[in-house]
Order: structure tokens, then sequence, then C-alpha cells
């Protein structure tokens, strides 16, 4: 179990990184802002429910190896809940008002929970990698 865990942590810590720092800079880079905005906003639910079911499997295998490893996991997954259910419709609902102020507030604070969550992963990996 502890291969499995091992390994779901990794792909997640990965996953989540490389989505971070290397998609959106390159659909900027490929389609321009304004087609990469309809791309982001639309691949989001989609990665936010793979971060949710891949830390909640991780964090089941790891439990046996770390308890904490298994609750930073499960932290990923429910913060990942909320960012989903609840901040993204508000982003979405902000820039489609043309509240430019409300999505910088909303954005950020999406970026440090997700920033959050990547070194929650690392450390998780840490922790079971141990």
């Amino acid at each position: 179990m502890s291969t499995v865990a091992l390994l779901l942590t990794a792909l997640l810590f990965g996953g989540m990184t490389l989505f971070s720092f290397g998609f959106a800079a390159v659909l900027f880079a490929v389609y321009g802002p304004d087609n990469a905005r309809h791309g982001i906003r639309n691949t989001f639910p989609h990665y936010y429910l793979w971060v949710i079911a891949t830390s909640a499997v991780a964090g089941a295998a790891a439990y046996p190896t770390s308890a904490l490893a298994a609750w930073l996991l499960f932290a990923i997954a429910l913060s990942t809940a909320y960012t989903r259910q609840m901040l993204m419709l508000q982003i979405n609902a902000a820039t489609d008002s043309g509240n430019a102020g409300r999505f910088k507030m909303l954005h950020g604070l999406s970026v440090a929970i997700q920033l959050a969550q990547i070194g929650m992963a690392g450390w998780a990996l840490a922790l079971v990698a141990g």
C-alpha cells in the first residue's frame, strides 16, 4: 500500500505543480488572452475533480504509512471541494460582471489556496517516501 500511496501522492504533487505553473502559461502563449481565459475557465472544473479524487484516494492509501500525510491529503481534497463548488463560482461571477477588484481578490485567494495545497502535497510526499 505504501507504493500506491507514494505513486498517487507524487502524481498529485506533479500534476498540481504542472497545472499551476505550466498549463496557463502555455495556453496564454499559444492561444492569446481571450481564448486562453476561455480554455482555463472550462478546464478548472475537471482539474478540481481530478485533485479531489486523487488526493482522497492518496490519503486513504497513505493512512497506514503516515496518518499526518493522510490528513494533509484529505485537507487538500476538502479545500479543493470548497474551491470548486464555491470560490470558482464567485470568481466567474466577478469576471462576468466586470468587477475587476473582486476578481483580483478572489483570484489571489485561489492562488494562495493552490500554493498551500502544493506545499501540503509536497510535505505528504516526503512523509510517505520517508
